[in-house]
């Protein structure tokens, strides 16, 4: 049996090709419609090993990045090397701390009621040695009131009688002049009037006032009245209006004080 010219044997395995080609591509469509009819079944979830091999080995994968060190400053801190962490303290040193405080309280109060315990001492003590003194000073009488001697023992005892036998003399400004000194001597060294060295006339009825009772505070202020018509006022007193003050001055504005009538 003879074979088939070149010619027509090429045209047969060219036809046999495209035959299964033709073929093929019929059953991959057949294939792949039945893919698409019936779907796959869902995939199961990863576990979390399988996450964390996929991570290392996508960051293990040059072509993807992989790993990369970067240099860079920055400041350094002296804590950087070493971080002390501070220890807990003993349980002694606790208790130690705690019995302080107590007993720096209680060591507060002592001292602050021994400190008052010394100044209440320390206080009367002062008192009984200086305090006399400050007395005896804070009631310091005047010897003086505006250059005027008021001393006691530089007036007669009787003051009324002196002034009386002054004035009917015919020594009316000397009998004056002891009538007023002679009242600032027994308001403020007799009857406890607090005049000052430098009291004026109104300061002295004012004090009389309110240190008296209305009687004498009455005669005291008629007689500086009267001291003040007759220097002040350059005017003549008359005589029995100096009499009366004479006869009543002992009485109401004695040497020592009593009751006020």
């Amino acid at each position: 049996m003879s074979s088939p010219p070149p010619e027509r044997a090429r045209r047969i395995g060219h036809g046999t090709i495209a035959a299964a080609v033709a073929l093929a591509g019929i059953v991959g469509a057949a294939r792949g419609a039945d893919a698409i009819a019936a779907p796959a079944p869902p995939a199961a979830p990863w576990s979390a090993a399988e996450v964390a091999s996929a991570a290392q080995a996508v960051t293990a994968d040059a072509g993807l990045g992989g790993q990369q060190k970067i240099r860079t400053w920055r400041f350094k801190r002296d804590d950087d090397d070493k971080v002390v962490r501070p220890e807990s303290p003993a349980p002694w040193l606790l208790d130690l701390r705690r019995w302080l405080g107590e007993g720096g309280r209680a060591l507060v109060w002592l001292l602050g009621l021994a400190a008052l315990a010394t100044l209440i001492v320390g206080s009367r003590r002062w008192w009984s040695m200086h305090g006399q003194a400050l007395v005896a000073a804070s009631t310091r009488l005047p010897s003086h009131v505006r250059e005027l001697d008021i001393r006691p023992e530089s007036l007669p005892a009787e003051i009324g009688a002196a002034v009386r036998a002054a004035w009917l003399a015919g020594e009316h400004r000397a009998a004056l002049s002891l009538l007023y000194r002679g009242a600032l001597s027994r308001l403020a060294h007799g009857l406890g009037v607090p005049i000052e060295d430098s009291s004026t006339e109104g300061d002295c009825i004012r004090l009389a006032e309110a240190t008296l009772g209305d009687e004498r505070s009455a005669f005291a202020a008629r007689l500086i009245g009267a001291w003040q018509l007759a220097v002040y006022g350059n005017r003549r007193l008359p005589t029995p209006l100096v009499l009366t003050l004479c006869d009543d001055f002992d009485r109401l504005l004695p040497a020592r004080a009593r009751p006020a009538p």
